[in-house]
């Protein structure tokens, strides 16, 4: 049987649904919802099913929910059906039903609310990929923990999620990194050449001039010492230097970004470089593909709108065929030079992921990549027919602030906020849970000193707060019961009925929403809930543990009260539990206690 209360329930709606309107077509069962009732007055549950059926079954919805209500009351555990509002039907279960929930967790532990409605089904989780040509900042961060929280919450839901990391070693911008590096090595054997001297003889400019670079500089002279320059510690050719100290540097800055992913808790399981991708001939195999599907063509693009950049000419290009799978413009893959665009590698990477079987492809974006979205859904779609789906999560950029004022920039990168000094300040499970609080498509200011603040209105410290509380109530009941009677076996059989109060009921309904938050947040691609749904979980439980101050009979632990006091611990246990499996998915750590 479901750990879902409401996957349960929603299967006696469906099988009455079908007896009362047997030509009921599946594309209407499959819409038909079971969600919590707003008012607890009202029930438990609330389901559409009479909404929905009303038009195939040429009847009034009131009289279809009426039906089904009636029907309802002979299911096991249902205490109440009653028909309400236009068509809706509240459900009210026996609180047994609700208790049962306690030992389904207890069994069950962090692994409560784990589904299958991903029946294995391979997906692909890209995030972060940021180039690594500096260290990875707090432009980064939002994605890396969206990114990170949304693969754990699709493995919970049943999926086979891959994480990944694209590693955009190849273009222009690597190059650029290859050229600061060698000004940073050359200033290591003795050179005084200043920046803008050296910007004068590099090709696209001196780009990276933060003090990242240093360390990197002195390793490249202390394996090489001067032999990739000149005498005098001089600028050497490129043709002598360029390809290893590009190599060399990528690898470096792809450790210090893989180091700090970790310190995030942030681990891809894999890393694909972009340059491995053409050197396969991945790009050529999907420019061919396309070529095949009669998707290419030489054409010269309409101007671009607004203000016409000073360099813009109308030139024959090789176009892709965009237009037809919802892009606005056609996009092109080959300039008229003959080489590839940064889209056209994108599209062989694409390609390779396809071919390593995966069935869903879900990149995690900055919002600033918006205007490629629908480029890339439609290459997606073209090169599998519509087989494979891409899925593109946007992030929106993240204002770090203090005392209201945004946080100065770090000279250790040169141009913003690295994620090593944001842990520092803050902590990982701070950084983690916060840039959760909020959809990612929306604006966030992440504020140094509400994260840290020990007070109701920090999300993060309200719900270790709970956690906390629910560890301490554990410790003292093996202290006044022992040990073995509050291990979760013990507590599995321990008689519930003494839960029966108002407070009490709500957290039990809380915690049985679980599994149904966990499959709602996967099939939405929203993590976010997960934060909501633990900030609730956190206040049924505050509000139960101050209601214990004022109600001695609601107190978790009664000396004289030994039956009781089995039932609350078993309650505040499953709390615990519950709270560690969201946790779980969004890569924070419970604390054992507040300090």
């Amino acid at each position: 049987m479901s750990d879902c209360l409401f996957q349960r329930y929603r299967t006696h709606v469906l099988e009455i649904l079908r007896h009362i309107v047997p030509d009921i077509g599946e594309e209407i069962l499959a819409r038909v919802e079971l969600t919590p009732t707003r008012d607890p007055a009202h029930g438990d549950m609330a389901t559409n099913a009479a909404l929905l059926a009303a038009k195939p079954a040429r009847r009034k919805p009131a009289d279809i929910a009426a039906d089904l209500a009636t029907s309802l009351l002979g299911v096991e555990g249902v205490a109440s059906a009653e028909a309400a509002g236009p068509g809706f039907v509240n459900i009210t279960l026996q609180q047994s039903v609700l208790r049962g929930v306690i030992p389904a967790v207890l069994k069950t532990g962090e692994a409560f609310g784990d589904s299958q409605i991903g029946t294995g089904t391979k997906v692909n989780v890209e995030y972060v990929s940021c180039n690594p040509t500096g260290p990875i900042h707090v432009g980064h961060c939002r994605g890396a923990v969206v990114g990170d929280a949304l693969a754990n919450l699709m493995g919970k839901a049943g999926y086979d999620v891959t994480k990944e990391f694209y590693i955009n070693d190849a273009g222009n911008q690597v190059a650029a990194l290859a050229w600061a590096t060698y000004w940073r090595y050359l200033q290591a054997i003795g050179s005084t050449m200043d920046a803008e001297a050296f910007n004068a003889i590099t090709p696209n400019g001196l780009q990276y001039q933060g003090e990242y670079l240093i360390p990197i500089g002195q390793a490249l002279a202390e394996m090489h010492g001067t032999s990739l320059a000149e005498d005098g510690a001089k600028p050497a050719s490129a043709e002598k230097w360029f390809a290893l100290v590009k190599d060399f540097a990528v690898a470096r800055m792809m450790d210090g970004i893989r180091e700090d992913l970790l310190a995030l808790g942030v681990k891809h399981d894999v890393f694909t470089s972009e340059a491995k991708v053409l050197a396969d001939g991945v790009t050529d195999r999907a420019i061919k593909a396309l070529e095949a599907k009669g998707l290419l063509y030489e054409g010269v693009l309409e101007p671009p709108k607004g203000k016409l950049p000073d360099d813009w000419e109308a030139r024959p290009q090789t176009l892709f065929r965009s237009t037809e799978f919802g892009d606005d413009v056609d996009r092109p893959l080959r300039k008229s030079d003959g080489t590839n665009t940064y889209f056209a590698n994108d599209i062989g990477y694409h390609l390779d992921k396809v071919e390593r079987g995966e069935q869903v492809l879900i990149d995690v974006l900055g919002a600033d990549h918006g205007g490629y979205v629908s480029r890339m859904k439609a290459a997606v779609k073209a090169l599998t027919d519509g087989k494979v789906p891409l899925e593109v999560p946007l992030c929106q950029i993240v204002h770090i602030v203090r005392d209201g004022q945004p946080v100065r920039m770090s000279k250790r990168a040169g141009t913003f906020v690295t994620l090593s000094d944001l842990l520092d300040e803050v902590g990982k499970d701070a950084v983690r849970f916060t840039m959760l609080t909020r959809k990612s498509d929306a604006q966030m200011e992440f504020d140094l000193d509400a994260v840290v603040a020990q007070t109701r209105d920090n999300p993060v410290f309200y719900v270790q707060y709970a956690h906390a509380r629910c560890r301490s109530v554990l410790r003292a009941a093996e202290e006044m019961l022992g040990g073995e009677a509050v291990t979760p076996a013990a507590l599995e059989q321990a008689s519930l009925d003494a839960l029966s109060a108002d407070a009490e009921i709500a957290l039990l309904r809380r915690i049985a929403s679980w599994p149904r938050t966990v499959e709602g947040a996967a099939a939405a691609r929203e993590p976010h809930r997960i934060a909501f749904y633990l900030g609730d979980l956190a206040a049924d439980f505050h509000a139960l543990w101050n209601r214990g101050r004022d109600e001695t009979t609601l107190r978790f632990l009664q000396e004289n009260n030994r039956t009781g006091t089995l039932a609350r611990v078993a309650l505040v246990a499953a709390t615990a539990m519950t709270i560690r499996s969201g946790l779980a998915v969004m890569g924070v750590e419970p604390v054992e206690e507040m300090r």
